[in-house]
């Protein structure tokens, strides 16, 4: 049956006005407003590196192999590599910032770095201010010393000096030997080496891998042969509470770890296979 003009017209009003108050009671929420992952990645240092096209990693550059300037004066290292993949990755140039131990966490709060690459041990200290990614290396403490020293273990060093540099956990590793040490401070490790060739500390302690290179580089030193504290999981540092970004860079760590990329380039700065597991065996 067909409807006449009036009753056509009718209708037409009933859909529309229906329309309208259907729409004056659904909202479509914009990204801001959205909340959740949408608003976190939108205020997430991942789109401010992507936005900027520049990412800024803190790296030590007293810290070779880890990292160090090369003989033209460009950062280099196993971590530079690492940050290299890293901006080839996201698709923007890369910015290192030379980074202390002391400064790594007021670097990241200041926004100063988007990440530190710092022979970075994850604590519970510190994740109570910023963020870690999962282990990328995995190392535990030894001591360096000269070869004529007769020292061949912690037990060796009982009032003796050893050097550890500021910021790090060494330290508090040294005290809670319970062993009588005299602990002196320096601004960097290169300074706590030099301190151990030129008599002013028996020993440096450090990380073990760091230590292997070093003895590699000078014939007049050797690394006892012991493991001073549990493993050591070394990560990247970030801002606190900035999810979408530790999220990119925790599948950026699995992929390079799956893909075999980061073994390659362990052996490549330390001419061996990496000692030890980065999950451990439960």
């Amino acid at each position: 049956m067909k409807l006449s003009n009036i009753g056509a017209r009718t209708v037409s009003l009933f859909v529309i006005a229906g329309a309208l108050a259907l729409s004056a009671c659904t909202k479509v929420s914009t990204p801001a407003e959205s909340g959740g992952a949408s608003a976190a990645a939108g205020s997430s240092t991942l789109r401010a590196v992507l936005q900027r096209g520049t990412l800024r990693v803190g790296d030590c550059l007293t810290f070779a192999p880890f990292g160090f300037y090369d003989k033209n004066g460009q950062p280099d290292g196993y971590d530079v590599d690492l940050a290299k993949e890293l901006a080839k990755q996201m698709g923007v140039k890369l910015e290192v910032v030379n980074t202390t131990s002391a400064n790594r966490i007021p670097n990241l709060q200041t926004s100063k770095v988007d990440v530190v690459f710092c022979n970075f041990t994850r604590n519970l200290e510190r994740a109570k201010v910023i963020e870690f990614t999962t282990p990328y290396v995995v190392a535990s403490e030894a001591l360096l010393v000269k070869k004529s020293s007769g020292i061949q273990s912690v037990k060796d060093m009982g009032n003796r000096t050893i050097a550890t540099v500021k910021g790090s956990t060494n330290g508090d590793e040294v005290r809670s030997l319970n062993i009588p040490i005299k602990i002196q401070e320096y601004d960097s490790s290169q300074a706590a080496i030099l301190a151990v060739k030129q008599g002013q500390a028996d020993a440096m302690i450090e990380d073990n891998n760091f230590l292997a290179y070093q003895a590699k580089l000078d014939p007049e030193l050797t690394v006892t042969n012991e493991a001073l504290v549990p493993l050591e999981y070394n990560a990247f540092g970030v801002k606190a509470g900035d999810q979408a970004w530790l999220n990119y860079l925790n599948l950026f760590l699995f992929n390079i770890n799956a893909s075999k990329l980061n073994a390659q380039l362990y052996k490549k700065w330390f001419g061996t296979d990496p000692h030890f597991p980065l999950n451990p065996p439960f």
